[in-house]
């Protein structure tokens, strides 16, 4: 016994060392997605509306009727994500923007964790998963440094994943995990049916083959598990809607298809054609290619969906890159501790600022004195979440087409969104250099009064 130490101290002490002594090149790579996150995270829009939801359930007690924070009709919208929207007013409530942050930072550990997962149990050596991991953290970067309502999917997509490869291998009666988690999933974030696809996908092309009533009534299960939330029958009319939402119809915005024009898509682009390739040099099972190419379809459509082609083709991909162990690669946990280091920084400072600051989003508040705000997205959602009133903001599919039509021609600068700003009262607040910016700057009825470095607030000319 070494001199000085109690026996359980020591046992602790080894059991920590035994540890650290296996922390291998996979896990820097999830260490170094994790610090990518914190320290270069923002907070971008489809994020704050849900806190705003849920301070306004909390303060009533009860579920609203449409969004109360906006001014365009929304009565009768179904409020599926209440769960979320709960979960990230806690966290706003008590850390603000640096809430989210963390809320980010943890599903990106958690997602990138069962990425990790996934490649060891389909037996890939660490150094080929490394790489892998790293080319899915780099391709995958508009979804792990920005936060959007999509990071409850960010841990949960993986899992499921993990989930149904360990099915694959060895069946049992884990499968039945996969209606609960469904119902919890669809909760919080509607990419919950790009999880039943996959799952489907599994259930029928390979289970059913020698278990045909399990993958049957899993399947079924699974599907009625979506609707497990508060608006129950009503789900699936609010998942049509935001399938059928006009941005998704004409593909803007968040729904905006691969573009050679921006540098997230083409490392997204690039470090898919990378691990497709990988993947499809070892022939997948069949609904594994089918999964494949329904997610590299759907990517090609909406580049924000490319993280989960990124995420499942991991594991295949990493199959085929083998260059030996590098379980004893010596700086492994050093680099671990300096990205762990990294985060606790990236946590301190707080998400990189991005829409109004404070002061000018406390002068647009006073001017509009209650009435709606017209604002881009991010700021309206800085203005819903700050007690404020907007014409309209996300959930976008809460609103009429007819309105929303209206909001993405003005977002757009198209000269058909100017009547937009007649739901206007007095203020209208943009981010700087945005569409609606460049229009409004030849505006004849409105005039800037403050900016900062990322937004222009304008007021009507009396």
């Amino acid at each position: 016994m070494v001199a000085g130490l109690h026996p359980p101290t020591l046992a602790f002490r080894t059991r920590v060392a035994a540890a650290w002594a296996r922390v291998g090149p996979l896990e820097v790579a999830v260490a170094l997605g994790c610090a990518l996150a914190a320290a270069t995270g923002t907070i971008g829009a489809d994020s704050r509306w849900l806190s705003a939801l849920g301070r306004v359930i909390v303060d009533r007690g009860s579920i609203p009727d449409g969004v109360p924070y906006a001014s365009a009709p929304s009565t009768g919208w179904h409020n599926v994500p209440v769960l979320a929207e709960l979960a990230l007013h806690g966290l706003t409530s008590v850390a603000g923007d640096r809430g989210l942050q963390v809320a980010q930072v943890v599903a990106v550990a958690v997602g990138l964790a069962f990425v990790a997962l996934d490649m060891r149990r389909e037996d890939a050596d660490d150094l080929g998963a490394a790489l892998v991991l790293l080319v899915v953290v780099v391709g995958a970067l508009s979804a792990l440094v920005i936060v959007r309502s999509q990071l409850f999917s960010l841990a949960l997509f993986p899992g499921m994943v993990v989930l149904l490869r360990a099915e694959a291998r060895s069946p049992s009666a884990r499968i039945w995990l996969l209606p609960p988690v469904f119902a919890l999933w669809s909760n919080l974030h509607g990419a919950v049916l790009v999880g039943l696809a996959a799952s489907s996908a599994y259930l029928v092309l390979q289970r059913a083959r020698k278990e045909p009533v399990t993958a049957l009534l899993v399947l079924v299960a699974s599907a009625l598990a979506i609707c497990l939330t508060p608006a129950l029958v009503h789900t699936p009319d609010y998942y049509l809607g935001v399938l059928r939402n006009e941005a998704a119809r004409r593909g803007e915005g968040l729904w905006a298809p691969i573009s050679l024009g921006s540098g997230f898509d083409l490392l997204l682009l690039t470090a898919a054609i990378a691990l497709l390739v990988l993947a499809l040099r070892r022939t997948p099972a069949l609904w594994e290619t089918i999964v494949i190419a329904a997610l590299a379809v759907l990517t090609v459509r909406t580049a924000r969906s490319g993280v989960w082609l990124l995420f499942f083709t991991a594991a295949p991909a990493a199959r085929t890159l083998r260059f030996g162990s590098g379980r004893r690669w010596q700086p492994a946990g050093v680099s671990v501790a300096v990205a762990c280091g990294l985060v606790a920084l990236g946590l301190v400072r707080g998400p990189l600022p991005g829409g109004a600051g404070h002061s000018l989003l406390d002068e647009a508040l006073l001017r509009a004195d209650g009435t709606p705000i017209l604002a881009d997205p991010i700021p309206a959602e800085q203005v819903a979440l700050a007690g404020g009133r907007v014409w309209i903001s996300n959930p976008l599919d809460a609103f009429s087409h007819r309105d929303q039509r209206l909001y993405l021609d003005w977002l757009a600068g198209r000269p058909d969104g100017d009547a937009a700003l007649r739901n206007a009262s007095r203020v209208v607040l943009v981010v700087r250099d945005s569409a609606a910016a460049r229009r409004l700057a030849r505006s004849a009825t409105l005039r800037a009064v403050a900016q900062d470095a990322h937004a222009v607030l304008y007021v009507k000319r009396r």
